[in-house]
């Protein structure tokens, strides 16, 4: 189960990252908040393909586990590489 949590974790500093340089500030804040919720929802999706994957032949508890273990860090990891990645890409905007 260590690797499930790993694994999302990854996945959200990925997703975040991402996140950070797709967003531009010319962008209302509206279209912003739909674009990180789009990212970060298409790679949990792809975090529960995963760990599907990588509990196939555990316990039937085992696997319902996997489907919500690291949520919090992925969240978090998502939401904090997002805002370094936008901070340090547009710092001269943000400082005007």
């Amino acid at each position: 189960m260590d690797k499930v949590y790993y694994m999302r974790i990854a996945l959200g500093v990925i997703a975040g990252a991402i996140s950070g340089f797709i967003i531009a500030p010319e962008i209302d804040q509206g279209t912003s908040v739909g674009i990180a919720l789009g990212i970060a929802l298409a790679f949990y999706g792809i975090s529960i393909g995963i760990s599907r994957n990588m509990t196939k032949n555990m316990p039937k508890e085992v696997k319902k586990k996997a489907g919500y273990d690291g949520v919090v860090p992925f969240i978090f990891m998502n939401f904090v590489l997002m805002i370094l990645v936008y901070t340090a890409l547009h710092q001269a905007d943000i400082l005007k």
